[in-house]
């Protein structure tokens, strides 16, 4: 199976072409929200995996938009991040953070009362995960110009946290309808200045970001994530100029020797064939990428290798299928039955239904 033979750039030497996907999990139940001893148990049960890319791990105190997420702003939270690393190094394997802002999508809970911060003051109308539950957002307060600024510098911090603590790369969440993609989309920018209006103007704040990041760790330790084809949901709806922002995006990336840039599938519109969907935008953005491109959703082994096949991307990542099956490569390679997911564990806390999968020799 092409899935399982090595993928080798210049940035990347991966044992296989599976990638475990950003997944919140909501395990960092601590009061300075620090990775803990079964967050690393979690990621080295699954270092087989050609790549991790941790859950979205939030790189300041504004970012967060759900309880129980290890972050990455402080020292301590370093710390916790090395034993993940650690043990999954000492498994052979590799991992990526992936830095997270979700922007209008937090709630004042999380924020110790402040409004939370987007492009502009629009609601989201979605929901954020307190310790009371979920929670609809409100209007957040709209960004300055020494915000956005404060806002590159924390992302910048974050890498550098990151590399500190033994990560191997870092991936820029600027999908799912959060703070980057929020300036991205019509329907949540309203904004008069250099970051809003054009499409390069709404650009502007990612590339500022990855520019800052780069200058930090080096291009080939950042990678993108965005969701072209999101739609009717986390506050966001496609419009006019969609595609040709997203087009712009991707061409301006050729011009960074990037990781990887990752394309998720995810929308909440109506589709009649969700996989046709996520394989016809990959090679939409496939014919104008030209470094390693890495797509996601709705993958199982078989579709999974047949992508690869026809060269339509260089990496499949998958996310559910990890929650349950610790050695989701094994189980492709023998073609062997996967665990069922527990949706109800996904993020209650504790070791259920986070690190009790069994493997397929001892199920």
């Amino acid at each position: 199976m092409k899935l399982l033979e090595k993928y080798e750039s210049e940035a990347l030497n991966l044992k296989n072409r599976v990638v475990m996907a950003p997944m919140t999990r909501c395990r960092a139940d601590n009061d300075v929200n620090v990775a803990t001893d079964l967050i690393a148990e979690y990621y080295a049960q699954r270092a087989s995996g050609g790549l991790l890319i941790s859950e979205g791990t939030f790189v300041s105190e504004m970012a967060p938009g759900y309880i129980n997420v290890p972050c990455i702003y402080t020292d301590e939270q370093v710390e916790g991040w090395k034993k993940v690393t650690k043990a999954v190094h000492d498994k052979g394997g590799k991992i990526f953070a992936q830095l997270w802002h979700v922007g209008r999508l937090a709630h004042p809970d999380l924020l110790n009362g402040k409004l939370a911060l987007g492009p502009s003051a629009i609601n989201g109308h979605f929901t954020s995960y307190t310790k009371d539950g979920f929670k609809e957002t409100v209007t957040p307060r709209e960004m300055t110009l020494i915000d956005i600024k404060q806002t590159i510098l924390d992302f910048q911090k974050a890498s550098i946290n990151a590399i500190d603590a033994g990560f191997d790369g870092v991936e820029i969440h600027a999908a799912n309808g959060y703070l980057f993609h929020q300036f991205f989309a019509k329907c949540a920018n309203i904004r008069t200045d250099e970051y809003g209006g054009t499409i390069e103007n709404r650009l502007r704040f990612l590339f500022e970001v990855l520019d800052a990041i780069s200058s930090k760790i080096g291009n080939n330790k950042v990678a993108v994530r965005i969701s072209p084809s999101l739609d009717q949901t986390f506050g966001i709806v496609l419009d006019d100029e969609s595609q040709a922002l997203f087009d712009v995006l991707t061409s301006k990336l050729n011009n960074y020797d990037l990781a990887y840039l990752h394309i998720s599938g995810f929308t909440m519109a109506s589709v009649a064939d969700p996989l046709k969907l996520v394989l016809e935008t990959a090679k939409h953005f496939r014919s104008i990428y030209k470094g390693t491109l890495m797509i996601n959703k709705g993958f199982n082994a078989e579709t999974a290798n047949s992508a690869l096949e026809d060269d339509v991307a260089d990496l499949i990542s998958f996310g559910e299928y990890y929650i349950g099956n610790p050695d989701l490569v094994e189980r492709f390679a023998l073609n062997a039955p996967l665990n069922h997911n527990d949706r109800a564990t996904y993020y209650s806390g504790g070791s259920s239904g986070y690190t009790d999968y069994p493997t397929y020799q001892t199920a």
